[in-house]
């Protein structure tokens, strides 16, 4: 029986210098499990504008469901102007308020959340007080939370982010992302390793992962960490890797895969996104498993 996956935050497009892309990373999390077969769908609002309607067809399209994407008649669908640098690396200027800011705990959000396996959510979705409450009552209703930390200063607080990590089951950050948490915990630590293990004992979270990059990823899973140590690649750009990275490993370990091998297919799949232009790339099973060879 197929999983259920709900995802809950921003939907967008990403304004590049030459052209725009649809994107924002619980969409970008969603589109990807559902190319990996997963039931998905996506908890968000968009104005009642053309651009709008453009991503509700896209992501119709791409076979997430779409009934909880909410419309909103005051605000507009969310813009986000992305800078390059010469490796690719992305930088952001996030709109605001739009309407991913105002979503709001529907009865349809609630009955989507309950029925779900698991609820993938992101810091970046609670910087206005309306998504970010409605957030919090959807946390109470799910099964298995994830949290996709995904900083975007200036939008969180300290306070925000040490109460969303003590509501999370399963943690993804970056190492940049991780050293700031520990810090903020008051971590004494300083290797990668110690202070996953400080955040998972300080949290009580059992799986926690962290991307390092083109230097792969650790994952703390039960007890035990397990590593990739990343692809060589010529990056195009880094927009929605980690996002693609975060929806392999899940896709996987929620259908039963050994951590190692479920791993080694996220880090596979966000270096070929990272290949790519865009957060996401059309990128099929078979061409996965011929770049891990």
């Amino acid at each position: 029986m197929s999983k259920k996956i709900a995802c809950f935050g921003e939907v967008l497009f990403d304004v590049f210098p030459t052209h725009r892309k649809i994107g924002g990373a619980p969409l970008n999390v969603g589109l990807r499990m559902a190319s990996l077969g997963i039931d998905t769908q996506i908890i968000s609002r968009i104005g009642q504008d053309k651009i709008g309607n453009e991503l509700l067809d896209f992501v119709t399209q791409n076979g997430v469901n779409t009934g909880s994407i909410q419309i909103d008649e005051t605000f507009a669908t969310g813009e986000v102007l992305v800078q390059l640098d010469n490796k690719g690396s992305a930088s952001y200027t996030i709109n605001y308020p739009v309407a991913w800011d105002k979503i709001e705990a529907t009865p349809e959000a609630k009955d989507v959340v309950v029925n779900a396996d698991a609820l993938v959510f992101g810091s970046l979705a609670c910087r206005d007080n309306t998504s970010y409450q409605s957030l919090l009552i959807l946390l109470n209703l799910s099964k298995y939370t994830i949290f996709d930390v995904n900083l975007r200063a200036p939008f969180y607080t300290k306070e925000l982010l040490l109460d969303l990590i003590i509501k999370a089951d399963f943690i993804k950050f970056n190492d940049d992302e991780l050293y700031e948490i520990s810090e903020y915990l008051g971590s004494p630590f300083h290797s990668l390793e110690q202070n996953i293990r400080f955040i998972a004992e300080k949290t009580n979270t059992k799986h926690i992962c962290v991307t390092k990059g083109s230097h792969g990823a650790v994952l703390l899973y039960d007890n035990q960490l397990f590593y990739n140590s990343g692809y060589k690649i010529n990056v195009v750009d880094t927009v929605g890797a980690g996002d693609s990275f975060l929806a392999g490993l899940l896709a996987r370990l929620l259908n039963g895969t050994s951590p190692q091998k479920a791993i080694d297919f996220a880090c596979a799949l966000g270096a070929l996104v990272a290949q790519e232009a865009g957060a996401n790339p059309k990128i099929s099973a078979k061409a996965i498993s011929e770049f891990m060879k």
